[in-house]
C-alpha cells in the first residue's frame, strides 16, 4: 500500500481499491461511467484510460448513494471482482444498518477496469482472468 492511501484510508474508512473487467470500448465506458456517477451525485476526482484497454477511475459520493452507485456500475456492464462485490455489499449493508450514523459520509473508489473486446469474453477469456 503506497503511503498516501494509508492516509486516505485513515480519513476516509471507506476508501476501497477494486478491480474489475468490461467488453465495452474504453472511452465509451468511462463516458458512461462518469454520466452515471455525477447522476447519482457522485465525484468524479480522476479518469482515464490507456493504450491497453485499461481505465482507471478515482470517485467519491456520500454513502447515502451507495446502492445507486453499485447499480449504475453494474448497469453500465463493469463486472466487479468477487471481493469487489463483497466490500460493496459490506458498505451497503453497513449504511442501511446505520442509516442515521452515517449516511452522510463519503466513500471513495479507487476502480482499475481491464476492457477486453467482445470475441475475447465469448471466447470465455475474460472468466480466466477475473
Amino acid at each position: 500500500m503506497r503511503q498516501n492511501e494509508g492516509r486516505r484510508e485513515a480519513v476516509l474508512p471507506w476508501a476501497m481499491q477494486m478491480k474489475a473487467v468490461a467488453t465495452d470500448e474504453p472511452a465509451r465506458l468511462v463516458q458512461t461511467l462518469t454520466g452515471a456517477i455525477l447522476g447519482c451525485g457522485g465525484w468524479v476526482l480522476c479518469r482515464g484510460a490507456n493504450d491497453t484497454g485499461t481505465i482507471t477511475m478515482l470517485f467519491e459520493f456520500e454513502r447515502q448513494a451507495c446502492i445507486d452507485i453499485y447499480s449504475v456500475l453494474i448497469g453500465a456492464g463493469v463486472e466487479l471482482s468477487q471481493a469487489g462485490h463483497m466490500r460493496f455489499t459490506e458498505l451497503c449493508q453497513c449504511t442501511r444498518n446505520h442509516r442515521r450514523d452515517c449516511s452522510d459520509e463519503i466513500a471513495s473508489i479507487d476502480l482499475e477496469i481491464k476492457t477486453f473486446p467482445v470475441e475475447m469474453a465469448a471466447s470465455g477469456v475474460v472468466e480466466r482472468i477475473v
